[in-house]
């Protein structure tokens, strides 16, 4: 199961619909609270994440997992991209880091990229 973690609605519906059209089960949250709160941590095989949310950001939530010793590949998304943060998550070990917007291939990219990371 992939899990989509993005506060930006329009964004996480768009993520969404290119993850079904690829024919891949999914779950969305609005949060890195509500995806920590959920039965699905357990069963996700690939996390998508936004950088900027309120709370905990993606990078954040991100580094919590690590720590847990929860290691799903992760792919970070972010409206705003910055050097400093795309270094950051792609040192701790995220298979990608993508600019939204981005097209179905970039993701099915990464999606591949994360298959080979489990």
């Amino acid at each position: 199961m992939i899990s989509i973690v993005d506060d930006d609605v329009c964004a996480r519906e768009a993520t969404e619909a290119i993850i079904r059209s690829l024919g891949y089960a999914l779950a969305t949250y609005e949060s890195a609270e509500d995806f920590l709160g959920s039965e699905n941590i357990n069963d996700t095989s690939c996390l998508i994440t936004d950088v900027h949310m309120p709370g905990l950001s993606g990078v954040e939530l991100y580094q919590r997992l690590r720590a847990d010793g929860f290691a799903v590949p992760t792919i970070v998304v972010t409206g705003q991209p910055d050097e400093t943060t795309r270094t950051q998550v792609l040192a701790a070990g995220a298979v990608a880091f993508l600019s939204k917007p981005f097209g179905k291939q970039a993701l099915l990219d990464c999606l591949k990229a994360a298959s080979l990371h489990q």
